[in-house]
């Protein structure tokens, strides 16, 4: 099989590019040093007033152990022993945006430079983040204030490629620098053993996904966002089947492709730049990882009815998405800045995918902490290599880049998002295995899997 590529030079650029990403580690990658330099402070006159208004604003997010400090250089905040961080607001717009809508604005305001930062930069969100929830966030006023921030998420076919070329195309070297080196997986990698590497964590990710599904060698599979291609390759490798993938990032396609065509894996898997809404044909199994959350909950009665339409009446599928515990917008920063179109969904309302087409839940499991791991790996490697990607990028782009890696590790730690993997099946469909032993039994996460070590 072949993919339906029309752009060559991004195939031939892949066949010529070399790995030689370093694995090493800072050693406390989220401990910031101050680098906003850059950044003219202004010289107008602190007030009292100023003063005033800054309290107040600590107050609000309970009085956090950090040091506040205004464009004069002084500190606000009462002497703090061993300070999670030095916070200095450079002009009083900075600090006013803050006070409208913190969430909105804050990124903007330290990717600028506008807000300066020192010290442990994962800590310093997880208090925010628990102090504002403690806090209900502020009353009605907060509430609306925050809502106003948030935009309405409707991903078209064209508003869905906008959105993935904004984040996924910027450029696979790019990512290459801090993802892992094995398979190129830009999701929750599982820790079996918490000291695994990121490339073993990440593999061990791939068997945990391929055995919930049950895998024969011959079976078909249709994949629903692919990433660079990763996943659909070990399917085919470690578990004889094939695989059709479908994606709508060239980038990450024209990567996929040259690689299963340099390893010989041409015949077996199909890589199709296409949406999601567009696949066809019938398959013993759908996957989807990392996918969801782009899809935006106004569409997920589509997702649904795709999955109704090409899984076979024994098929089984399984869902992996970042989520919420109760429903919640995704950061109004993030949504605009990193991630746009994102939505994480809370379970219920994953329910529109599978209660119209009678689709049975089998299995819901929470990563949510082998998420904030994997992303401390993540940082640790983004800081290693900063360096590279400020060459590639500026530096705005780095510093959003570190607190958006950085407030996620945060969000996973304090629960503010959860991890979902959500396995189902046909309601008819009685050939289910007897308890999750067939995860576990006699298996290692460490190396690769044969086919005939795949259950029966």
């Amino acid at each position: 099989m072949s993919a339906n590529l029309d752009f060559e030079s991004e195939i031939a650029a892949h066949k010529s590019y070399e790995n030689a990403l370093s694995s090493g580690y800072s050693a406390n990658p989220w401990k910031i040093q101050a680098d906003q330099g850059d950044f003219q402070v202004t010289r107008e006159r602190v007030t009292a007033l100023d003063r005033w208004i800054a309290g107040k604003m600590l107050e609000v997010v309970g009085k956090p152990p950090i040091e506040l400090r205004l464009w004069d250089g002084q500190s606000v905040t009462s002497p703090v022993e061993n300070p999670v961080a030095t916070l200095q607001y450079n002009n009083r717009s900075a600090m006013l945006k803050t006070i409208v809508n913190p969430e909105l604005y804050f990124g903007d305001l330290y990717s600028s430079g506008q807000a300066s930062f020192t010290g442990d930069l994962v800590r310093f969100t997880e208090i925010i983040f628990s102090n504002l929830a403690a806090s209900g966030r502020g009353g009605w006023l907060r509430h609306l204030i925050l809502w106003l921030g948030h935009r309405r998420i409707v991903n078209s076919h064209d508003k869905a490629k906008d959105n993935i070329y904004y984040h996924y195309d910027i450029g696979n070297d790019f990512y290459r620098l801090w993802l892992d080196t094995e398979e190129m997986q830009y999701t929750c990698a599982y820790f079996p053993d918490p000291e695994m590497t990121l490339e073993q964590a990440q593999v061990a990710k791939l068997h945990h996904i391929c055995r919930k599904l049950r895998l024969q060698p011959g079976e078909t599979v249709v994949e629903a966002g692919c990433g660079w291609g990763g996943l659909a390759l070990f399917m085919a490798k470690n578990y004889g089947v094939k695989v059709t993938a479908y994606n709508i990032s060239k980038e990450q396609v024209a990567h996929a492709h040259c690689r299963a065509e340099n390893e010989g894996m041409a015949d077996q898997v199909e890589y199709v730049l296409d949406d999601y809404r567009n696949i066809s044909g019938q398959f013993d199994a759908f996957v989807s990882v990392g996918m969801l959350e782009h899809v935006g909950k106004n569409d997920f009665a589509t997702l649904g009815d795709v999955i109704d339409r090409c899984l076979k009446p024994k098929g089984r599928g399984l869902i992996h998405s970042i989520g919420r515990n109760q429903p919640a917008p995704m950061n109004a920063w993030i949504e605009r800045r990193i991630f746009p179109g994102a939505y994480p969904p809370s379970i219920s309302e994953m329910m529109p995918i599978f209660e119209p087409n009678r689709l049975s839940i089998l299995d819901i499991e929470n990563l949510r902490l082998h998420y904030s791991k994997t992303l401390e790996h993540w940082l640790e490697r983004f800081q290693e290599s900063e360096d590279e990607v400020l060459s590639m990028m500026d530096r705005e782009f780095v510093r959003a880049w570190r607190l958006y890696l950085a407030g996620s590790i945060a969000a996973f730690n304090v629960g503010e998002l959860q991890l979902f993997q959500v396995v189902f099946s046909r309601s008819r469909n009685n050939e289910l295995p007897w308890s999750r032993d067939h995860l576990y039994q006699g298996k290692s996460d460490k190396v690769a899997a044969k086919p005939e070590m795949v259950d029966a």
